[in-house]
């Protein structure tokens, strides 16, 4: 999908690649999605229309001899981004995804959905027409959680997380 002027107008627009980062880390907190589901890629523009749901991110333009070199490997799956994602976001799901495709074996699927399912402590990727899928661990995608972010997980999670924090604790004091 291309973001157009009038998409523009109804939403909010960041510029530079910290601000950028910034606020989409803090828009996929909000609705239950792991923050490392964002690139590593230098990001020129960020958009959200929140009466739609609808983000983008533009990452600044490489050429094509570099234009793989930004990838990603999660377990045995390959992800690489696109100059331009767009998707409309949902609480722990991201749908009509455009720009993120995936590679596993030998062949790049473009990715159309990604659902979080946290009791299952799952990731599911799908493709466009819904016939693929792989689900991965959440942990593979979650980075280690600021105070703020600890209050939105269940209390499972919570207790698990503050064992850990009190383990290491103990563990630095000895």
């Amino acid at each position: 999908m291309v973001v157009t002027e009038p998409m523009k107008a109804k939403a909010e627009v960041y510029h530079g690649d910290k601000t950028c980062r910034d606020k989409f880390r803090s828009l996929l907190s909000q609705i239950g999605l792991p923050n490392r589901l964002l690139s590593n890629q230098e990001i020129e523009e960020c958009g959200y229309v929140k009466d739609t749901g609808f983000v983008w991110l533009k990452h600044k333009k490489k050429d094509e001899k570099k234009r793989y070199q930004d990838l990603f490997r999660f377990g045995n799956v390959v992800v690489c981004f696109e100059d331009e994602v767009t998707a409309y976001f949902e609480p722990n799901k991201i749908k009509k995804l455009t720009g993120v495709k995936a590679k596993e074996f030998m062949v790049w699927i473009p990715l159309g959905e990604i659902l979080v399912n946290r009791s299952s402590g799952l990731i599911t990727f799908k493709t466009h027409v819904g016939l693929l899928s792989k689900s991965l661990p959440l942990s593979l995608f979650e980075d280690v959680h600021a105070d703020h972010d600890i209050k939105e997980m269940t209390k499972k999670v919570q207790q698990k997380i503050k064992q850990h924090q009190n383990l290491f604790i103990l563990k630095e004091n000895r």
